[in-house]
């Protein structure tokens, strides 16, 4: 994937409205890959700088670029008011209007919700994972035991039979 997004970048440097790019979320980009809670690698995002969502696409270069020409560039938000529709305006200027110090405390909030339906996701997917390792070893259990009563050998054995029925040299 790594020559396709090269490519991107290229196709896309000193572009007046839009920008592909990389951040390397081991040194300086470690704050902005916190922010926006990259976990794996490669994570792709696209959107506002204040405001990336995952891209969730495919990742071929025609992939990223067809997505790249239709969505990069300006698109509405408080930068860019005059392409919003009536009803995202009128968000966007109640938000505004709201004292920083709530809507930070919503954000916080909002992203605390996230934070805690993600926990618990990975709690329950802890406890599939658990009850999977124990069917697994129990099916393993029950495939020993029957292997154990000799089940090869019977299988090679009624194999070779057969071979000798087809032949005329033996009867079942």
């Amino acid at each position: 994937m790594k020559p396709d997004w090269d490519r991107l970048m290229e196709d896309f440097a000193g572009h007046p409205d839009a920008l592909v790019g990389d951040v390397d979320c081991t040194a300086e980009g470690k704050p902005l890959c916190d922010e926006n809670d990259v976990k794996g690698f490669p994570t792709l995002m696209w959107g506002e700088p204040g405001s990336l969502e995952k891209y969730e696409g495919g990742r071929s270069y025609d992939e990223l670029k067809e997505h790249a020409s239709e969505n990069l560039g300006p698109q509405c938000s408080p930068a860019h008011i005059e392409l919003c529709n009536d009803e995202k305006t009128a968000a966007i200027n109640a938000l505004m209007s709201m004292p920083m110090e709530d809507l930070a405390t919503k954000v916080v909030g909002g992203k605390g919700k996230i934070k805690r339906a993600e926990a618990k996701l990975e709690k329950k997917q802890k406890r599939i994972q658990t009850r999977w390792e124990a069917a697994q070893k129990e099916r393993d259990d029950a495939v020993n035991g029957v292997m154990a009563t000799g089940l090869g050998l019977q299988k090679s054995v009624l194999a070779h039979r057969r071979m000798l029925r087809a032949e005329g040299k033996e009867e079942l």
